[in-house]
């Protein structure tokens, strides 16, 4: 092709281009624009979707009116209603006049690590207190240093918690000695019943039992009451009796709904702590020993079973072996003859 024809064809197709685009701008303001079929639905859906949008906020209305009135009825006859997992606060019963209080001072005793731990368990024992039927008065005390500044960082909202008191100060100047007790598990105390008028002391402490007895020496230091719950009472356990934050927090929760300190140690101990009901520990024993012999049965079968296996598969190789050997010795024979 010579290059006369490249230069007249060129303009022709700048013509063209010229004459689409200047088509595609008249189809967009000329009059009557044709529609393809999708952009007819899109159009129709557009159109139904604007003469729907008052019944929509009508039916909206409605359904939060139909709602409002659900929860009154029910308040007013006592039910629950419950939303996920709260509870509406109308629902629960006046706030018991016991005072529960999680000692802060251990924060130089413990690893950023067991800090963060530490404050989980603070955030579950609040959480529990607000769904709680007989929620206490909930006091921490001796907040800083570690911990405040991971709350600080990791949970900005606790700041708005409501129903807790928090104080910098130490719990003996927040509240009075003669009504304190300090939960201790190395107290000879055994607390059998709750006081109304005393305030329960728990040790903010996560230490992997690095301090042992360390609650139980501060309580001795400021001559103030102490005593441990009646573990040794209801339950058997495989681990020592040390239980962590929230778990006694917990307990005496259940305890103040149901009055029963079995049933709150076993609707709050988790089942790695291996706790059996006091009495019940040789039943568990003996199911135990049974579930033992067994597995020693099983273990005598499948070995009785492999030692049979391994014995004719001897004698099948032995066999093979003495066939092999006739195959070998055949040669020779006829090689003789």
């Amino acid at each position: 092709m010579s290059s006369d024809t490249v230069k007249d064809l060129t303009p022709s197709r700048e013509n063209n281009v010229a004459t689409e685009n200047k088509d595609a701008h008249i189809g967009n303001n000329g009059g009557t624009e044709i529609l393809s079929k999708n952009q007819r639905k899109k159009l129709l859906r557009h159109q139904k979707w604007e003469e729907e949008r008052n019944l929509r906020k009508q039916k909206r209305k409605e359904k939060r009116q139909k709602r409002s009135l659900e929860r009154k009825t029910q308040g007013e006859e006592g039910g629950e209603f419950v939303a996920g997992r709260k509870r509406l606060r109308k629902e629960v019963k006046p706030s018991s006049p016991l005072r529960l209080v999680i000692d802060c001072s251990f924060d130089n005793l413990m690893m950023l690590k067991d800090v963060r731990k530490l404050h989980k368990q603070i955030q579950r024992c609040y959480a529990v207190n607000r769904r709680a039927v007989h929620p206490v008065q909930f006091y921490l005390t001796s907040l800083g240093g570690q911990l405040k500044q991971n709350m600080d960082k990791t949970d900005e909202g606790w700041v708005n918690w409501k129903d807790i008191t928090v104080k910098a100060e130490a719990y003996h100047k927040v509240v009075a000695k003669e009504q304190l007790v300090y939960l201790t598990s190395d107290s000879p105390n055994v607390l059998t019943e709750l006081d109304d008028t005393k305030a329960y002391v728990i040790g903010g402490l996560v230490d992997h039992n690095h301090h042992k007895g360390i609650t139980f020496e501060r309580a001795q230091e400021l001559r103030i009451d102490h005593a441990q719950l009646p573990l040794n009472s209801f339950v058997k356990m495989n681990s020592r009796k040390v239980l962590a934050v929230n778990h006694v927090f917990e307990i005496m929760l259940v305890y103040l709904e149901k009055r029963d300190w079995q049933e709150a140690f076993f609707t709050v101990l988790p089942l790695r702590k291996g706790a059996i009901p006091l009495g019940q520990e040789g039943t568990a024993t003996e199911e135990k020993e049974e579930e033992e012999d067994s597995d020693r049965d099983s273990d005598t079968a499948e070995t009785v079973i492999q030692n049979t296996t391994n014995t004719q598969d001897q004698q099948e190789k032995g066999q093979g072996g003495q066939d092999t050997l006739q195959l070998k010795e055949a040669p020779k024979e006829q090689t003789a003859a």
